[in-house]
């Protein structure tokens, strides 16, 4: 008697983005011992900051790492969310993050790194060029390197992908025009969205989950009125899920999450994730 072969379940995709407290700038020494000796079995990432905004489309095994020049090398919550995924899903998958620090989404906060924004209103898209080829477009760069993952990577996969959902933390960098966050925000995550559409021809990323976290409430750059459109924009969209950081403590910098928090607001993430059924 011929018994019917499961299917195999498509390999899991996570899309992760924003500023410095999703590159992460917690020192490698200050690692959780449990982390460092489970290790990561699974986790494959393609990863660009700062210079390293390459739309390569390779993926390597994860490892703890920031493209910052410091005396060590640096981790943020995500080194935490990816060793909890490795747990829970005991099977490759894949991360695609890109994650450049102090940079904003609108264009009139002009701290914004070497000129570089998120910013997806059509008529800056149409001047602009990709921040991996030598513009200021963060968001052209992001749509390249999933462009070339997905081309070089994951459209080979025998069991097939499927991208379950952006990773995001930022806002700091928009401090000066918090007022209009909840537009810049929205239009941001529609552009992404559409853009999976449009180069997998999958409707329902039409609804692509965004996961999105807050700020200390000591953050020197954490805007209140960043973190309310955050919640204004949950309660808009029933696809947008915020994760609280309020009550977690800093760096001596007063910008950047410390060990501990970064680990509570990782476990944090996983716990949403794990909410909506996307951690299996």
């Amino acid at each position: 008697m011929a018994f019917p072969v499961c299917a195999q379940k498509p390999v899991p995709v996570y899309i992760v983005a924003g500023q410095s407290n999703a590159d992460g700038r917690v020192p490698l020494s200050q690692l959780p011992e449990n982390v460092k000796a489970n290790g990561y079995r699974h986790c494959l990432w393609s990863y660009g900051s700062g210079d390293m905004l390459l739309a390569s489309g390779r993926f390597s095994p994860y490892k703890p790492h920031v493209a910052k020049a410091s005396d060590e090398d640096r981790w943020g919550f995500d080194a935490i969310l990816y060793q909890l995924l490795d747990s829970a899903l005991d099977r490759p998958f894949y991360v695609i993050k890109q994650t450049v620090g102090g940079t904003a989404i609108d264009t009139l906060c002009q701290r914004s790194t070497r000129g570089m924004y998120w910013c997806a209103a059509p008529e800056y898209l149409a001047r602009e060029h990709s921040a991996s080829r030598g513009g200021h477009s963060l968001l052209l760069a992001l749509k390249e390197q999933i462009d070339a993952c997905i081309d070089s990577t994951l459209s080979r996969q025998p069991e097939g992908y499927e991208i379950r959902a952006l990773v995001w933390h930022q806002g700091e960098g928009d401090k000066q025009q918090a007022d209009c966050y909840a537009d810049n925000f929205r239009q941001l995550v529609c552009a992404i969205r559409q853009h999976l559409v449009s180069k997998t021809g999958r409707r329902r990323y039409r609804h692509l989950p965004v996961i999105c976290g807050t700020f200390a409430k000591g953050s020197r750059q954490g805007s209140p009125q960043v973190a309310k459109a955050l919640y204004e924009l949950q309660q808009a969209d029933s696809h947008v899920y915020v994760v609280d950081a309020h009550d977690l403590t800093l760096l001596p910098d007063r910008l950047h999450f410390d060990a501990a928090s970064a680990e509570t607001l990782g476990r944090r993430m996983f716990g949403k994730l794990q909410e909506l059924k996307l951690t299996k």
